[in-house]
This record gives structure tokens, sequence and C-alpha cells, in this order.
């Protein structure tokens, strides 16, 4: 008896077509629009005042490889370089022949202070009169400075102080500052490097009032460099006004086209 073979049909289910998303794309070395517009403070995190910043100091696209290229540098120039060790040469001793060349059955040996001997001197070891600096071109190091700032910025990572100075060296005053930024959005973390404080010009008795707290550091503003600045979470900037005059003497200015 013959069997029936039944077949069964595939059932598809309709495609269904999708719409693809196209997302905006940022050219490199751009970054999103930041306000120029920025609020100063004063030291009890109260507004004192509002200022445009010019565009051409904090406003400046991202160039990590130049960053990258001047701190490396100045990270290099800072290197000491103490450690040094003796050759065979500057190792006291050794002046003596161990023993006799032949005839002892021991491997011939002209010096006690050889490297392979213990006491002897060190093969290609770490020297004091290596020279690890690097040169680092000025308007390099000046664009990398405003770029850093322009980054700070972005990042809402600058305070701007009307002004910050005492009459007489105390802690106790510095402290206190410290504790009036917070309402302006200062994040006052002991573990890490907290602030950065660039004044105008040298101010001692504020300088000596910080020198205690381990975690914020005071510079004048002429001193400011990208190493600085990045380590530390927030650059505090005292008197703006002046702080922009001198920061506006590092422009980098292009050469006029022939």
């Amino acid at each position: 008896m013959a069997t029936k073979s039944t077949t069964t049909k595939k059932t598809t289910t309709p495609k269904v077509k999708t719409e693809k998303v196209v997302r905006a794309v940022r050219p490199r070395g751009t970054r999103k629009a930041t306000s120029m517009d920025v609020t100063i403070f004063n030291t009890k995190g109260a507004e004192a005042g509002k200022m445009t910043l010019p565009e051409n100091i904090f406003n400046l696209p991202w160039n990590a490889d130049l960053v990258h290229l001047v701190v490396s540098g100045m990270q290099a120039n800072a290197r000491m370089g103490n450690a040094h060790t003796k050759d065979r040469g500057e190792v006291r001793g050794g002046g003596r022949k161990p023993w006799q060349q032949k005839g002892t059955g021991r491997a011939r040996h002209g010096s006690s202070r050889s490297p392979i001997w213990k006491g002897g001197g060190v093969t290609h070891g770490p020297r004091n009169d290596k020279d690890y600096s690097q040169k680092i071109n000025r308007q390099a190091r000046q664009k990398a400075l405003l770029v850093v700032l322009s980054r700070k910025l972005a990042d809402n990572e600058i305070i701007f102080v009307d002004s910050m100075s005492v009459e007489k060296p105390k802690t106790k005053d510095a402290v206190a500052m410290l504790a009036g930024l917070s309402k302006a959005g200062f994040n006052n973390d002991k573990k890490n490097n907290a602030a950065l404080i660039a004044l105008p010009n040298a101010h001692t008795a504020t300088q000596k009032s910080f020198a205690n707290i381990g975690h914020v550091e005071v510079v004048d503003v002429r001193n400011l460099n990208p190493v600085s600045i990045m380590s530390s979470k927030y650059l505090v900037i005292v008197d703006p006004a002046a702080a922009i005059e001198t920061l506006g003497k590092k422009r980098v200015v292009k050469p006029a086209a022939k």
C-alpha cells in the first residue's frame, strides 16, 4: 500500500524596513561650544560680578598630542638623575691580582672589583651624568597652556574669585576661604590635589596661609603651566582681569599669510 507524503509549507515573516539612525560626529580637534560668560565669586561663595572671557585663551580645541608632548618634556626637564652607580674603576680596592695567572687551577682574574665579583663595579648602571632634558618650543608650550585652560573651563573646573588675600599668615583664614568657595562648586577633597590657586602677583601672607594645607598649592599666574594645572582638580583664578592680561601675553600669534 503506497503511503502519501505530506509536505509542510514554510511561513515567512515579512521584512520590516528600518531606518538608519545617523549620528552627528564632530570633526577631530573640535569641541562643544562653551559659554564665555562666567560668574566671579568672593571668598564667601557669593556672586561678586560677571565677566566675558576671551575666546583666544579659553575656547581653544583640545589637542592631546600637543599637551602630551609639552607635559612629557617638562617632566623630563624636571628629572634630576640622582641615581648613580660605580663602575670597576671607581670601586675602592682591587688593585692587587687575586692569585697568580697559572698553576692554581682556578679561572684567571686580574682584579677582585670586576663586575662578576661580589663588591665589584656595576655594568651599565644608572649614572648621574645622564641628561634627560628635552627642548620644548616656546609657542608649543604657550599654546599647550591655553589648550589646558580651555579644557578646564569646558569641564567647569575653573573658579574665578575677585580677591583672596590676608593681612597676616593664618591657616584658619585659608580654611575659611576654602569653605566659602565650596558654595561656588569647589569640592574640598583632602585625599586628592584639590586646587591650584593662581594669584595675580606674589603675596607672601596668602602663600604662607595655604602652606600648611597639603592638597592646595598657590602659584603666580605667570608661572602657570600644563603640568601644575592638570595635577589639580580645580583651578582658582584670583582677580580674573589681571590674570587674563597676563595670560594674553602668552597668546600664539599665527604668522601672516604671504
